[in-house]
């Protein structure tokens, strides 16, 4: 491993360490977002343009280095931002964090991983470079792997960087706009689980497979167009 990567690597390891040595996390908790969103208002009523760039910086950095409080930076969106624009700048943070970690993996990873596993990756390789687009807007909508993993993995495989910004961006809009959303009534939530409800996983799954089935078809219709 070159000096860069290196550089890169420990870079990251310091921030995720000091995340948890300072206990960073107690600010990233639905009670004190609750205790917390007065002063949030008062500020963002006052310096409008800083609470909006500190807050993507924020989302960002917390993307990038896959650390826990995803949910209550979405609900602090909406809290603060409205539900509308709270969804526009949580959208283009977490994009921007996400493809910051796909690329850092992929920078840092991804040659050792072709060496190892080239062979057996070349199929799946193949399918996300002519249809990735579609499987990723399944693997953004459908709550099945955790987001910070599909970052991870993506950044593993030969999917190209404007498809996966794209794939995120768009993947993401729905659920986003429901943690937003559900932060503009902060005083109305007790607990996350509230939010994803069974009902709204459905509909996020229902979109999914809506998703994915240009993908299915143009593999179906490529064995049968197949010759025998």
């Amino acid at each position: 491993m070159n000096r860069k990567k290196l550089f890169v690597l420990i870079a990251a390891a310091t921030a995720v360490a000091l995340f948890f040595a300072l206990d960073l996390g107690r600010f990233l908790t639905l009670h004190a977002l609750k205790e917390n969103r007065q002063a949030l208002l008062d500020y963002y009523a006052q310096h409008r343009l800083a609470m909006v760039a500190g807050f993507m910086v924020v989302y960002i950095v917390q993307t990038a280095l896959s650390l826990p409080g995803a949910a209550i930076l979405s609900l602090a969106a909406g809290a603060v931002f409205g539900a509308a624009m709270g969804t526009v700048y949580a959208n283009i943070a977490a994009t921007i964090g996400a493809t910051l970690a796909f690329l850092v993996t992929r920078y840092l990873l991804h040659d050792t991983v072709q060496e190892r596993f080239g062979a057996r990756l070349a199929k799946i390789d193949r399918e996300l470079e002519e249809r990735g687009l579609n499987y990723l807007l399944f693997l953004r909508l459908v709550p099945v792997f955790p987001f910070f993993l599909i970052n991870l993995a993506a950044g593993l495989t030969r999917l190209p960087l404007r498809t996966f910004f794209i794939g995120t961006m768009i993947g993401i809009i729905p659920g986003g706009f429901v943690y937003c959303n559900a932060g503009a009534s902060l005083a109305t939530i007790n607990s996350l689980a509230e939010i994803a409800s069974p009902r709204v996983l459905g509909s996020f799954a229902l979109l999914g497979l809506f998703a994915l089935v240009p993908a299915l078809y143009s593999k179906f219709r490529g064995k049968t167009a197949a010759p025998h």
